[in-house]
């Protein structure tokens, strides 16, 4: 993993990770969205070939980040299971059963449809809504709030950069406004949509596995 980029917001420190994650150094929390697990399955039960190693690799980078980070808790902010219950949600149920001591918070996102009981079997916490922290508000949904700032989710930024030759790539990226702060989607098996920043907003692409300012 190549060294995380330094963001300071509201004299919070977050450190912006090429695995689509955020941690925040003064709460000691790590911040991931739309991990999308079991959605390889998911079209695989349909008859569409999706190999399940983009599932197990997505698995790996987020067993990697808390080994790393040593985070007390995993802030998501929605969209962490894709669907219904499958074998590849069988996985993250084991590896949480030996590592309990993060803690886990789901804010709910439109995937997360799952039976609460599953939640509790592994240890996540459920939020219907929205998760306030201080200054920040935790949502899956982007969001205006005039009261604290809004980390979300959801609509999966990239960000198309041209080259030589009228050419251009889209990338996922972090995107920073004013008011509200959009993850990557952290899963391998997601597309994103093209933002559009303003001069006040900040943006950082991830490009061969580096954190881009652009």
């Amino acid at each position: 993993m190549t060294p995380p980029v330094k963001f300071v917001l509201k004299e919070n420190v977050f450190w912006l990770s090429s695995e689509k994650a955020i941690f925040w150094e003064d709460k000691n929390a790590l911040i991931i969205s739309d991990l999308h697990f079991g959605k390889t399955g998911h079209f695989r039960k349909s008859g569409i070939a999706v190999p399940q190693a983009v599932y197990k690799k997505d698995l790996q980078r987020l067993f990697h980040l808390v080994q790393f980070f040593k985070p007390q808790q995993l802030l998501i902010v929605g969209d962490m299971f894709h669907s219904e219950e499958n074998k590849e949600i069988e996985l993250f149920k084991r590896w949480r059963n030996d590592n309990t001591h993060t803690s886990v918070k789901l804010i709910k996102g439109n995937h997360d449809i799952l039976e609460e009981r599953m939640y509790d079997e592994m240890q996540i916490e459920l939020i219907p809504d929205e998760l306030r922290i201080g200054d920040f508000i935790f949502a899956h949904h982007p969001t205006e709030n005039s009261e604290a700032y809004v980390f979300s989710g959801h609509i999966h930024p990239g960000v198309r950069l041209s080259g030589l030759g009228k050419q251009s790539l889209r990338f996922p990226c972090f995107y920073f406004t004013p008011s509200q702060a959009i993850l990557p989607a952290f899963g391998g098996f997601t597309g994103f949509v093209a933002v559009e920043p303003t001069r006040q907003d900040k943006v950082f692409a991830i490009v061969n596995n580096n954190v881009v300012p652009i």
